[in-house]
C-alpha cells in the first residue's frame, strides 16, 4: 500500500472525451512511469449551483480538508498506540469492509448518504458536521480512558517510587508489626549509606527501645525499610531523635481491611482500563472508517468544485488517482501537464521550474495547470 496518493483532474477539451484522455494518460504512465499505480476516481454529476456559491465554497474547502485529514490522523495514531499497548497486530484498517487504499482507488459515491441533487454546501456541511461529532466523541472517550490510566499510573508510582514516598503497605506483613497496650512498632526509612549507623544507634535514640528489634523489610536503590519496636510512651521522642539523625519514620498503621480495599481498588482499575481500552479500540476502528469515507466524499466534492472553477462549465474533466514514488513524481507531473491545456501552462510553473523567472499565478509551489491535491494515508 502506498502512503501518499494524488487526486487530480485533467480538462477534457478540443473535441476529446474523458475516455480519450484516460487512454492517453494510461499509455504515457505505462511508457514513462510504469511503476506508478493509476485509477479512475469516479465522481457523480453533482449539483453545480451558481458561480458565486462555488467561489464561496472554495474558500472553505482547503480549511475543511485540513480538519478532516487531522481527525483521520488523530484516530489512526490513537489506534496505533492502543494496538501497541494491547499487543494487537491487525492486518490493516478497513473502510466499509475493504482496505483503506482499496476504498480510495475504487471509490464509489454513496448516494443514499449524500444525495447528488443536494447543494454542494449542504453536502460539505453535513460531512464536516459528522467528522466534528466524531472528533468530539474521540476527545470524551480518550479523556475517560486517560483518566483511568492516570489513576493507575499514580498508584504504580506510589508502589514503585523510592521508599521515601511510595506506598509501603504491600511491603509490610502482619507478623512484622507488634501492637499492644504498651508496645508499638515503627517503620524507619534509612539511606543505604546510613544503614550501619542506624543499626548501631537505633537502640539509644531514646529509652525503652526493645534491643535487637530492628529488622530490614525491603531495600531499593536509595533506601532500606526497617522496623523498630519500643514502648508507646516514648514513640514521639524516638521520632524526634531519628529525624535529627536523618532517619525518616513513616506513619503507618497496618489494617487488613485497608490493604484488601486497596487491592480491590487496583484490580478494578486494571479491569476498567482493559475494558475501556478494548471498547475504545473497537470504536476507533469503526470511526476511522466513517471519517475516511466522509473525507473521500469531501475530496470528490472538492475536486468537482475546483475543476469547474478551473475549467469552466459544463463540467468536463477526467478525475483520477495516482500513487507515484518519490523519484517518479517529477516525471508524472510532466505527463499530467502535457495532457492539460498547456497553452498558458507557463503561468502555472514555479520559480524553480522557470529557472528563476516569473512565479506562478497562485504563488504556490504545488500549483499546476490541472487540479491536484495530495492524500496522506499515514
Amino acid at each position: 500500500m502506498a502512503n501518499r496518493y494524488w487526486v487530480v483532474s485533467l480538462p477534457v477539451q478540443n473535441n476529446n472525451s474523458s475516455s480519450s484522455i484516460w487512454n492517453q494518460l494510461q499509455q504515457n504512465i505505462s511508457k514513462h512511469s510504469f511503476d506508478t499505480p493509476l485509477y479512475r476516481f469516479n465522481i457523480p454529476n453533482l449539483r453545480v449551483g451558481t458561480l458565486d456559491s462555488l467561489l464561496s465554497l472554495s474558500d472553505d474547502l482547503t480549511k475543511s480538508n485540513a480538519f478532516m485529514e487531522g481527525v483521520s490522523l488523530k484516530i489512526r495514531r490513537q489506534i496505533e498506540e492502543l494496538e501497541r499497548v494491547s499487543g494487537v497486530n491487525t492486518a490493516g484498517l478497513t473502510v466499509d469492509g475493504v482496505p483503506v487504499d482499496s476504498y480510495l482507488t475504487r471509490f464509489v459515491w454513496d448516494d443514499a448518504k449524500y444525495p447528488t441533487m443536494s447543494p454542494l454546501k449542504e453536502i460539505v456541511d453535513g460531512i464536516h458536521g459528522l467528522v466534528a461529532k466524531i472528533e468530539d466523541d474521540l476527545k470524551v472517550r480518550v479523556s475517560e480512558y486517560n483518566n483511568i490510566r492516570s489513576q493507575l499510573n499514580s498508584i504504580n508510582r506510589k508502589q514503585t517510587g523510592s521508599l521515601a514516598v511510595r506506598d509501603i503497605s504491600n511491603l509490610v506483613k502482619p507478623e512484622d508489626i507488634i501492637t499492644s497496650e504498651h508496645l508499638t512498632t515503627l517503620l524507619a526509612v534509612v539511606s543505604k549509606y546510613s544503614q550501619k549507623e542506624w543499626l548501631a544507634s537505633y537502640e539509644t535514640l531514646t529509652s525503652y527501645v526493645v534491643p535487637r528489634s530492628s529488622k530490614q523489610l525491603y531495600e531499593d536503590n536509595e533506601y532500606a525499610l526497617y522496623t523498630v519496636t519500643l514502648f508507646n510512651r516514648v514513640a514521639d521522642n524516638f521520632r524526634t531523635s531519628a529525624r535529627e539523625k536523618g532517619f525518616q519514620i513513616r506513619d503507618f498503621e497496618y489494617s487488613p481491611e485497608t490493604h484488601e480495599s486497596r487491592k480491590q481498588e487496583l484490580d478494578k482499575l486494571m479491569q476498567d482500563q482493559e475494558s475501556l481500552r478494548g471498547s475504545l479500540l473497537q470504536w476507533c476502528y469503526t470511526s476511522y472508517g466513517e471519517v475516511f469515507s466522509s473525507w473521500m466524499h469531501f475530496c470528490a466534492v472538492r475536486l468537482f468544485a475546483e475543476s469547474i472553477l478551473r475549467y469552466g462549465l459544463p463540467p468536463s474533466f477526467l478525475a483520477c488517482v495516482l500513487a507515484p514514488s518519490v523519484k517518479a513524481e517529477k516525471k508524472v507531473r510532466s505527463i499530467l501537464e502535457g495532457l492539460s491545456d498547456s497553452s498558458n501552462s507557463a503561468y502555472w510553473k514555479t520559480d524553480e521550474d522557470l529557472g528563476g523567472g516569473m512565479a506562478g499565478l497562485a504563488g504556490d509551489a504545488d500549483t499546476h495547470p490541472y487540479v491536484s491535491f495530495t492524500i496522506n494515508l499515514l
